[in-house]
């Protein structure tokens, strides 16, 4: 599916990185930023426009976001009912739960590009804490902003080694997002063991 979706990109240009960006940000498994690098690279060769991939990209996951955000608003509880019935996405809530108590818009900022597996879900918890719609929206912005910018331009000056590229970066996502948790977990454990 992933290579089909990446040849969709060469097909349909922007439009298609602004339907994969919306759907990413709505907990969909699409190759988002994968197809990201691949606009960059045919931003490189001359077939896309930036401005054009950019923006796309960008509109696609701030409307993810907020589509997330208003359904957090709207049913908070029964959205969060329905994804913890599946456990390891239960556990993705809680983490992304916790993040958003502690951190507010930083936890928004930085989970629209740095542990960004957690995104859709504080989408839906900041709108159902009842975080201010227009300090959701500004470190949403700035989040995907970072997020397009990098990957856009990781394509666009790497254009001959995307898949490559790809690879690199979704196993250095994958180490610091296992070292958050495991930092996490260690500080919980000895904050249990202290008097």
């Amino acid at each position: 599916m992933s290579d089909w979706l990446l040849a969709q990109v060469g097909e349909w240009g922007a439009l298609a990185l602004a339907l994969v960006t919306f759907l990413s940000c709505l907990a969909i498994p699409v190759p988002s930023s994968m197809m990201m690098m691949a606009a960059g690279a045919f931003v490189a060769s001359g077939d896309l426009v930036l401005i054009e991939v950019a923006l796309a990209a960008l509109v696609g996951a701030v409307a993810g976001d907020q589509v997330g955000y208003g359904l957090g608003r709207l049913g908070g509880r029964r959205a969060e009912g329905w994804v913890s019935q599946n456990p390891a996405r239960a556990a993705v809530l809680e983490r992304a739960r916790a993040s958003v108590q502690r951190r507010g818009s930083l936890a928004v900022f930085l989970t629209r590009w740095l542990f960004s597996v957690l995104g859709p879900y504080v989408n839906l918890l900041a709108g159902g804490a009842g975080m201010g719609w227009a300090r959701f929206t500004a470190a949403g912005v700035a989040g995907e902003l970072v997020w397009v910018g990098v990957y856009v331009g990781i394509g666009r000056a790497a254009a001959g080694q995307i898949e490559q590229i790809g690879a690199v970066l979704g196993n250095a996502s994958g180490l610091l997002a296992s070292l958050a948790i495991t930092a996490g977990l260690g500080w919980m454990l000895w904050r249990s063991r202290q008097p």
